[in-house]
């Protein structure tokens, strides 16, 4: 006997044609689901993600066939990534036995199915099942014996899992069945290349050959029903991450990391502004309810959460599917609580760790634009003070803005006229320009420049805010205002090159005032100083010191900027000690999303969080390359009994520190 098989052995042609039947009901039954889910996708505002086909296509498959956004955290996404692969060949098989069944042998008389091809799709599958059943072990231990916080169990898990486990098993009992029936006796060297189905064909083995083809009808009757029934309620359950976790990579947003959707403030015929309702959010935003996997990941990334705020991602994407299913025109904003929407600092933390692709920090912006543009609601009166003081001072200080430029006073820096020419204009930011000791940081990066010969010019009194602060917390009007203010000065500045030491300066100069035909190129400081350093134009005198390096969130995750600024501490002596999150996993220090305006007034400080993992390094110094993070680390470090052991310094202040080593 050659090595292949009869395809629906003993299965009978009424089973057959009532299997493909129900097939036919089954996929009716996924596609009406779905039609469902696009009619609840549609109550959001149209949006184009298609454009680019080809690259978003190319960008779907490698996500899918790799999970590569699944597999990067092991615990939990190496099982699942395993159990997609694995479930993935289980179909893929499937559909050759059809292919065999109802289009080789009836219309072009071959039999693929056999031969050494047979031999390995046999043990193909089996050791696909097989790792299947053990990836599905393990995440069912992880979710309902480990219990990891975060992850949610209820009854419709525990159903899923015990729909997906009785496929695997029936599918080996029918193999071992057909086995014991067939290749047992007539074909034994066959039988090897299944080995499960091999061990179960072994345990019936000494039924009779009657008592073997009734169980195996039966079993395949039931196998045949739990597969098919598994297709249709695909849509209708969570399990519909199957297929709209796949979609949201073909959906991804091609445009920078951050970038908001903009806001046409001159529409007179808008009635209102930011999302209050379902119906103001986009229909990606809905679709990303039905992506999410609710694996936990983002809250388990979250700071504001970590450090008991009232904000989950998680549930903020499960609130807005919620409220979308409910197809409620108003409530948005109460489902998603206030205190949730105001703790979110938009670090990105939970964006770039979500298998899914899902966009938090948009929808978070689009409710605070509703709460302040139309309600003139803040977070509390101190962020209200303050953005009124951006308005008025053009800082949000409240601080005479005439004495914007006072800092750089006895410093070889120019104010830009026009008229003259230099290197580089440095966009100094609030920070720098009032807080003495964000001067000290502005200063340094002056006598860098001196130092490797680069004329540098500011604005002085004719720069203002960036707006970012602002518009993160949703004053979108408040944002444009001081932003078409800055781009007639720098444009009156003759400027050809910026360079900041802001992270948010930065990436609002160099993203969000693109949008505003601002087209200047801009540079955050760290990556102006590496290079300063890898052409020899500044030359550094190193002394060994201990040190770990904080990322900003707007520089590591939304701009990409890792290397330089580790570049640049070890070429000034720096031996550097990782903190555990670190890189583009980096922990946030709590004052982006408009938080250096408001105060931290639920839960422990974020960056109490932050310390306590530069700390635990054992390191002397921990470098920041952001103002909002040096001020925030001031702070904590005051507050704390370990202020003589840790001492935070800006980039900047670390290589001035070496150009003045003997």
């Amino acid at each position: 006997m050659g090595a292949t098989r009869e395809i629906f052995w003993n299965t009978g042609s009424a089973a057959v044609a009532a299997m493909y039947l129900l097939a036919l009901v089954a996929v009716g039954a996924l596609a009406h689901g779905f039609r469902r889910r696009r009619d609840i996708w549609r109550r959001g505002k149209p949006l184009d993600r298609t454009d680019h086909p080809l690259r978003r296509l190319s960008r779907l498959l490698a996500d899918t066939v790799s999970q590569r956004k699944v597999a990067r955290v092991a615990e939990g996404g190496v099982p699942h990534a395993i159990f997609f692969w694995a479930f993935l060949l289980l179909f893929a098989g499937t559909l050759l036995v059809m292919a065999q069944a109802d289009l080789l042998t009836p219309f072009f008389n071959f039999n693929l199915l056999s031969g050494d091809f047979y031999r390995l799709y046999s043990l193909t599958l089996d050791l696909a099942g097989l790792l299947a059943f053990v990836a599905l072990g393990v995440l069912a231990a992880r979710r309902f014996v480990i219990r990891p916080p975060g992850l949610e169990r209820t009854p419709g898990d525990a159903t899923i899992h015990l729909l997906l486990l009785a496929i695997l098993v029936t599918g080996f009992i029918v193999e071992g069945f057909r086995m014991a029936a067939t290749e047992l006796r007539d074909n034994p060297g066959l039988a090897l290349w299944s080995p499960v189905g091999y061990l179960f064909a072994e345990l019936f083995a000494g039924m009779s050959d009657q008592a073997q083809r009734v169980a195996h009808r039966a079993l395949w009757l039931a196998h045949m029903l739990l597969a098919l029934g598994f297709i249709a309620i695909i849509p209708w359950t969570k399990l519909r991450h199957i297929a709209t976790t796949s979609g949201n990579s073909f959906f991804e947003p091609d445009e920078p990391k951050g970038t908001l959707a903009p806001v046409d403030l001159d529409d007179e015929s808008a009635e209102r502004f930011g999302a209050s309702a379902v119906g103001d959010l986009f229909w990606k935003d809905l679709f990303d309810a039905d992506a999410c996997t609710k694996c936990g990941r983002c809250q388990q990334r979250c700071p504001a959460w970590l450090t008991g705020k009232p904000l989950s991602p998680m549930k903020v994407i499960a609130d807005i599917g919620d409220v979308a299913e409910t197809a409620s025109e108003n409530g948005l904003i109460d489902a998603v609580s206030r205190d949730a929407l105001w703790s979110c600092t938009t670090c990105g933390a939970c964006e770039e760790i979500c298998p899914a692709s899902i966009e938090h920090v948009g929808k978070i912006i689009e409710m605070r634009r509703s709460l302040v543009l139309m309600a003139g609601e803040f977070p509390g009166d101190e962020a209200r003070r303050a953005c009124d003081a951006i308005e008025i001072n053009g800082n949000p200080f409240g601080l005479s803005g005439a004495s914007r430029g006072d800092w750089a006073n006895g410093l070889p820096v120019s104010v830009a006229d026009g008229k003259s020419e230099t290197e580089i204009l440095y966009f100094t930011g609030c920070y720098a320009s009032f807080d003495p000791r964000n001067s000290k940081v502005a200063e340094s990066f002056i006598k860098i420049c001196a130092a490797a010969g680069v004329s540098v010019a500011v604005l002085g009194k004719v720069e203002r805010c960036c707006g970012e602060p602002a518009r993160k917390l949703g004053n979108e009007y408040l944002y444009r205002m001081v932003a078409e203010s800055n781009i007639a000065a720098i444009r009156a500045s003759g400027a050809r090159r910026i360079v900041t030491a802001c992270p948010h300066c930065f990436n609002t100069l160099a993203r969000d005032y693109r949008e505003l035909g601002f087209d200047l190129p801009v540079e955050h400081h760290s990556t102006f100083i590496r290079r300063l350093v890898g052409e020899g134009r500044l030359k550094l005198n190193p002394a060994p010191f201990s040190a770990t390096y904080h990322d900003s969130c707007y520089l590591a995750r939304y701009r990409d900027i890792v290397e330089a600024p580790r570049v640049v501490v070890e070429a000034a002596g720096g031996r550097l000690a990782e903190m555990e999150w670190s890189g583009s996993e980096t922990f946030c220090c709590g004052a982006g999303g408009g938080r250096i305006l408001a105060e931290e007034r639920m839960g422990t400080p974020i960056v109490d969080e932050r310390l306590r993992m530069a700390r635990k390094t054992g390191a002397s110094t921990l470098i920041a390359a952001c103002p909002f993070c040096l001020s925030m680390f001031e702070d904590g470090i005051k507050r704390s009994d370990a202020h003589q052991s840790l001492k935070a310094f800006d980039l900047a202040e670390v290589v001035v520190r070496s150009l003045e080593n003997p």
